[in-house]
C-alpha cells in the first residue's frame, strides 16, 4: 500500500465572528488553491479589533500543531493603511498576517525566526481589497508557503513590531503587568508568566493587586478556595491568572485587557 500523502495543515485565527462570510472566504481561497488542504480553526471569536488578545490565543496554541503548519491570524484594526502585511518563519511553522503586534508572543517564544514584508502581489489574488487582505493577500500567501514557496520570495525581509506587552515591568513596588486576555470562564490572563514570578520573587509569599482588590498568595487550582471566593493562579498557559472559583472574575471585578495588575511580597503566614 503507498503512503497516504501528507496534507497540508492551516490553521485560522480572526476577530471575525461567525455571522458573516468572512471566515467562509478565507476558507473558500484555501481550498481553491489546495483543495486538501487541512483546516483548523483556532478561534474566530477574537475581540474585534484586540490585538492583544488574539496574540496570547495564538501563543498558546500554536506550537501544539505537527511541523509545516501554516498558521493565518488576522486581526487587523489597520486593514488598508500603510502598516505591513508580514510572513514569519521558524523552525517547524510559518505565520502569516498583519505587523500590528499579533506575532509579539510568537517572537519571544521562538529566537531562530525569520520574516518578510508582504511586497510581491503576483502571491496575491488578482484583485485586492483594501478592506479585506486576509482573504486577497494572507489565505493565497499561506497556501503558496505550505507549497514550498521560498520565505524569501515573498518579498524583503524585515523586523516586525513586537508589542511591549509581552513583558511585565519590575521595580520596587513590586512587578507589574496587565491583563492580556479573558477567556471564557472570566479568568483574567496577566502577561506575568511563572517564570517571571520566580526570577522577582523566588519561594516568597506574594499578594496580587488588581481592580481595588488583594488576593493573598498564589493557589494551585481553582478548587483550593471556596465557592465565589477571588484567587489568582497560574494556569495552563503557565500565566498569572485572577480567577473566582465557579464564577466569572472579569464580570464580578470589573476586569478587561489592558487593566493593571501588581504583584507584591506578601507576609509570611
Amino acid at each position: 500500500m503507498e503512503p497516504m500523502p501528507q496534507r497540508t495543515i492551516i490553521t485560522l485565527l480572526t476577530d471575525f465572528g461567525l455571522q458573516d462570510g468572512y471566515v467562509a472566504s478565507l476558507k473558500g481561497i484555501i481550498l481553491g488553491m489546495d483543495p486538501q488542504a487541512a483546516l483548523v480553526d483556532i478561534s474566530h471569536a477574537v475581540p474585534p479589533q484586540d490585538i492583544r488578545s488574539g496574540a496570547f490565543l495564538l501563543y498558546t496554541v500554536y506550537s501544539h500543531f505537527p511541523g509545516g503548519t501554516v498558521h493565518v491570524a488576522v486581526v487587523d484594526p489597520g486593514v488598508g493603511t500603510d502598516r505591513r502585511g508580514l510572513a514569519i518563519q521558524t523552525p517547524s511553522y510559518c505565520f502569516v498576517g498583519p505587523d500590528n503586534g499579533l506575532f509579539s508572543w510568537i517572537l519571544k517564544a521562538e529566537p531562530l525566526w525569520r520574516a518578510v514584508s508582504l511586497d510581491h502581489p503576483r502571491f496575491w489574488r488578482p484583485q485586492v481589497s483594501p478592506t479585506f487582505h486576509g482573504r486577497d493577500i494572507f489565505a493565497p500567501v499561506a497556501v503558496h508557503l505550505a507549497q514550498g514557496v521560498p520565505l524569501e520570495s515573498l518579498g524583503a525581509p524585515c523586523r516586525p513590531l513586537q508589542a511591549a506587552w509581552t513583558a511585565p515591568r519590575e521595580d520596587g513596588d513590586g512587578l507589574h503587568g496587565e491583563v492580556l486576555y479573558v477567556d471564557h470562564f472570566g479568568n483574567c490572563i496577566t502577561n506575568i508568566t511563572s517564570q517571571d514570578l520566580e526570577a522577582a520573587l523566588g519561594n516568597a509569599p506574594c499578594r496580587v493587586r488588581i481592580a481595588g482588590r488583594t488576593i493573598d498568595g498564589i493557589s494551585r487550582t481553582y478548587g483550593q478556595k471556596e465557592h465565589g471566593e477571588i484567587l489568582a493562579l497560574v494556569g495552563s498557559s503557565h500565566h498569572l491568572e485572577i480567577a473566582v472559583n465557579r464564577g466569572h472574575a472579569s464580570r464580578l471585578l470589573g476586569i478587561q485587557g489592558g487593566d493593571a495588575v501588581l504583584v507584591t511580597r506578601g507576609p509570611r503566614s
